[in-house]
C-alpha cells in the first residue's frame, strides 16, 4: 500500500471511530465527557501517524459526520467545542520550547471555548445578569479539569506512541 493510500485509510478509519464513539456517548450520558474525550485521541493518532493536516481532516470529517448521524447533539458539540481540534492544537503548542508558554497557550485556548460556552449558556438558558460567583466557580473547576485533562491526555498519547503506533508502521 502506498504512503497515500496508507494515511488515507487511516484517517477515515480514525474519523469512523470517532464518530462511533459521539454516538456512543450520545446514547450514555453518565459517560459523556468521557467517551467525547477518548474520540479525541483519535484525532490525536491521525497526527502522530499522518501529521497535522490529517488530524485536522478527521477533525472536521468526524464533526460534520457526528452532527448528522448522532441523535443527541450534546456529544458533537461538547467534542466541536472542547475535545476534538484540541489534539492538533496540543501538537503545535508542544514544539514551543518553553513549558510555561506551552501551559499559558493551552489555558488561553480552553478559557477561550468556555468563555463562548458561558456566553451561549447565558444568554439561550440561564438569563442571569449577576452570575460572577458562578461564573468564577465554573472557569476555576474548568481549568482544574482542564490541566488534569491535558495531563491524562499526554500520558494516553505516549502509551499509543510506545505501544501501538508501531504496530502501524
Amino acid at each position: 500500500m502506498n504512503k497515500k493510500t496508507r494515511a488515507m485509510t487511516l484517517s477515515a478509519l480514525f474519523a469512523a471511530l470517532s464518530v462511533v464513539l459521539l454516538y456512543i456517548a450520545s446514547i450514555w450520558p453518565t459517560g459523556q465527557a468521557g467517551l467525547v474525550a477518548v474520540a479525541a485521541l483519535f484525532v490525536a493518532a491521525a497526527v502522530i501517524e499522518n501529521g497535522v493536516g490529517s488530524g485536522i481532516s478527521v477533525f472536521v470529517v468526524s464533526s460534520v459526520l457526528g452532527m448528522l448521524v448522532v441523535p443527541n447533539r450534546a456529544a458533537p458539540i461538547l467534542y466541536i467545542v472542547f475535545f476534538g481540534y484540541y489534539p492538533v492544537l496540543k501538537s503545535l503548542i508542544e514544539h514551543i520550547k518553553s513549558t510555561v508558554l506551552q501551559w499559558v497557550f493551552k489555558l488561553l485556548v480552553f478559557n477561550a471555548a468556555l468563555s463562548v460556552v458561558w456566553f451561549l449558556l447565558k444568554e439561550l438558558v440561564i438569563n442571569d445578569t449577576e452570575s460572577l460567583p458562578g461564573a468564577f466557580l465554573l472557569y476555576l473547576g474548568g481549568n482544574i479539569v482542564f490541566i488534569i485533562f491535558d495531563y491524562g491526555f499526554s500520558k494516553l498519547i505516549r502509551f499509543y506512541i510506545d505501544r501501538i503506533s508501531t504496530f502501524t508502521r
